[in-house]
């Protein structure tokens, strides 16, 4: 088979729609994902190693807010998707995304075990002329580092009877006007045949796809996206800490600013980062560049002022709490949100974790309210939440608004609170002494 030829089999049965695809993990990234590749008439495999997740979705029933169960169960029922747990069914697939966790280890190093075992579970079952797409964000050189390698294990060679790209997920849960299939689509792969078969795949269920010329591009673009917002979230919140100090308003400078038609674009401080990539994917990058001799200082400045932001969330509360003659040891403490950001059930590396564990630390009371998470792990123990009611509210010493819910009633909360300190802006048009302004 020529490098012209190579992919043209796997390539046409993704074209005329014949294709089985599969996914490998069924979280956040891999279920929306699903449900677009069935939607566009592929039958679908989905892969976890969670069997609680496997028999859900056999049932028809989401557990991804942004994936509506009717949606789901629809195609279940027409036998377009089903899940396993077995990944022997591999080798029923023509086309692999994997989709699976990233995170950092105690050192800030980046976790590729989740790839790894991903790539090695399917491995030992791809049948020859296979399409296989990393998504899960990582370094640049990670797709031909560290997968390709696992996946050549059994034979199978890269552009030729192997075809490997990498797409990264562009996910962001809870965004009702951008979601999966209007996302474009960036895509790199390892030759230009793993490109092309790549775009196929991707060109059924994503309007726009964006072919790049390596996996190593692709794998930067997804790191620059994020790396752009953690450095210019990481200036807002410095700017918001001295403009405390000279007693102006960061969020009023910051509308202010935005009026300007050109050359700015508005970023907003905050109690800390939160989520699956903006708080970790920069991490991957400055751990890579160490090899090359290179240190990414903004990175790691911009790291530095983030994670420093739940510790002056907690300065904030006690400055406030100290003018009201409070301490905040035994103070009880009511958070409003836990999750990392507004209107969903995530709290995965949510600033709102690091200031509950300080304000323990500090021996303060902490209830929390949060209508999308029902119980949060703090220190260990895992909370219920508390009914949001004029009771509850008015016994805190001090609400802190951490992540801004939109089915919260804030003026509620300013009608009975003793004490608000609003990290998020959303009490802007309360004009009341009790509310600090973050």
């Amino acid at each position: 088979m020529t490098g012209e030829d190579a992919g043209m089999g796997v390539e046409q049965r993704i074209a005329d729609g014949s294709a089985v695809l599969g996914v490998v993990g069924l979280g956040y990234v891999g279920l929306p994902l699903v449900v677009e590749m069935a939607e566009a008439g592929h039958r679908v495999i989905g892969f976890d190693v969670v069997g609680d997740k496997v028999v859900l979705i056999n049932e028809g029933t989401s557990y991804i807010p942004d994936v509506p169960a009717e949606r789901l169960s629809a195609l279940v029922e027409a036998g377009f998707v089903e899940a396993t747990m077995d990944f022997s069914r591999a080798g029923e697939c023509d086309a692999i995304a994997i989709c699976v966790p990233t995170p950092l280890d105690e050192r800030k190093a980046p976790d590729t075990s989740y790839m790894e075992a991903a790539a090695g579970a399917v491995a030992p079952h791809l049948k020859s002329d296979v399409l296989v797409t990393l998504e899960s964000t990582t370094y640049p050189g990670t797709t031909e580092e560290v997968i390709q390698p696992i996946l050549e294990s059994g034979g199978l060679r890269v552009g030729t009877d192997l075809f490997l790209a990498f797409s990264p997920e562009r996910v962001d849960p809870g965004n009702q006007t951008h979601h999966t299939r209007n996302t474009p689509k960036v895509v790199g792969g390892v030759t230009p045949a793993c490109t092309r078969t790549a775009v196929t795949l991707y060109e059924r269920f994503i309007d726009t796809v964006v072919p790049v010329s390596s996996t190593r591009a692709a794998e930067m673009t997804k790191l620059l996206e994020n790396i752009f917002r953690s450095v210019n979230i990481a200036l807002v919140n410095e700017l918001l800490q001295l403009s405390e100090r000279m007693d102006i308003d960061m969020w009023e400078v910051i509308d202010a600013a935005k009026t300007k038609p050109f050359g700015f674009m508005p970023f907003y401080p905050g109690p800390g980062l939160g989520g699956h990539c903006i708080p970790i994917d920069p991490f991957y990058l400055s751990w890579k560049a160490r090899e090359y001799d290179f240190h990414t200082e903004f990175i790691e400045l911009s790291g530095k002022i983030n994670e420093d932001m739940p510790y002056y969330v907690v300065r904030r509360l006690m400055d406030a709490l100290n003018r009201q003659r409070k301490a905040l040891a035994d103070a009880r403490i009511l958070i409003l949100g836990v999750a990392y950001k507004a209107n969903i059930d995530d709290v995965r590396e949510s600033p709102a974790i690091k200031i509950a564990e300080l304000l323990r630390d500090k021996a303060a009371d902490i209830v929390y309210h949060d209508s999308f998470v029902a119980e949060f792990e703090v220190l260990g123990g895992a909370v219920p939440s508390v009914a949001l009611t004029e009771e509850e509210v008015a016994r805190a010493d001090a609400v802190l608004i951490v992540t801004d819910h939109h089915d919260v009633d804030y003026a509620l909360v300013v009608g009975n609170a003793q004490l608000v300190l609003d990290t998020r802006n959303v009490l802007r048009a309360f004009d009341d002494e009790k509310v600090v302004r973050f």
